[in-house]
């Protein structure tokens, strides 16, 4: 028996798909629900990632989750009704790598307190 042919069966705990794409759902109604001006941001598949949707707030804050396809994002869009762009199309917005930067000096900031203690 080769190395990389045995199979191997999923832990007793570990949620099936459905409980998955419920928990992702969930999250990201919670995600638009706690959140102002939400956004849509439909990311499609690479050699290295599959295709993810991501939220965009207009603070700049966002979260990221993979999808089936392109379809599935912009009805998961639809669904939780907010608007929904191509990535390719629009590129992302601003407000993104804004947040980003404040993320990044914050978190320098902190480091560099903690290294001073």
């Amino acid at each position: 028996m080769g190395l990389f042919s045995r199979r191997r069966r999923p832990a007793a705990d570990a949620p099936t798909d459905r409980e998955a794409r419920t928990a992702t759902v969930e999250y990201l109604r919670d995600f638009v629900r706690t959140r102002v001006g939400v956004e849509a941001y439909v990311e499609p598949a690479t050699n290295v990632t599959p295709t993810t949707v991501m939220l965009v707030a207009t603070d700049g804050e966002w979260t990221r989750r993979k999808v089936p396809d392109g379809q599935a994002a912009a009805r998961l869009a639809r669904e939780l009704d907010i608007p929904v762009y191509d990535v390719q199309r629009t590129g992302y917005p601003q407000r993104v790598r804004d947040f980003n930067a404040r993320r990044r000096l914050e978190r320098r900031r902190q480091q560099r307190a903690s290294d001073a203690v």
